[in-house]
């Protein structure tokens, strides 16, 4: 059994679901963890950020990408993003087809409660 859930029962997921244009996908990658790495990401400033941003690729569309991070504040998440596409406006999004870069948000209503996780790990 895995020894730490995903994310925490109460939190919020973002999750950005989009595709990248043909021929274009290893320089969006290059140019997202440029940005995402970088001292002006104003996502990993905010203490609603409780885990980092996983960027995830397709493995039967290598054009699809998803985006996976834990909040614990989706008004928060909401608030940066907006700065995010309407003042810094980072250079990978001219990758995306459609240049929308926008999430759904789910919560987190089920994860493994601790005493689970302590058994498993005692055995």
């Amino acid at each position: 059994m895995a020894q730490e859930p995903l994310a925490t029962k109460g939190n919020y997921l973002h999750i950005y679901d989009f595709r990248v244009e043909a021929g274009h996908e290893e320089e969006f990658i290059k140019l997202f963890e440029d940005f995402d790495y970088s001292d002006g990401n104003p996502m990993h400033k905010s203490a609603a950020q409780v885990k980092d941003g996983v960027l995830c690729r397709h493995t039967d569309d290598p054009q699809r990408f998803f985006l996976i991070a834990e909040w614990s504040d989706i008004e928060e998440h909401a608030k940066i993003r907006r700065i995010l596409s309407d003042e810094i406006r980072p250079q990978f999004i001219k990758f995306i087809e459609g240049k929308k870069f926008v999430p759904y948000y789910v919560q987190v209503v089920s994860s493994t409660p601790d005493e689970i996780l302590a058994r498993a790990a005692a055995e």
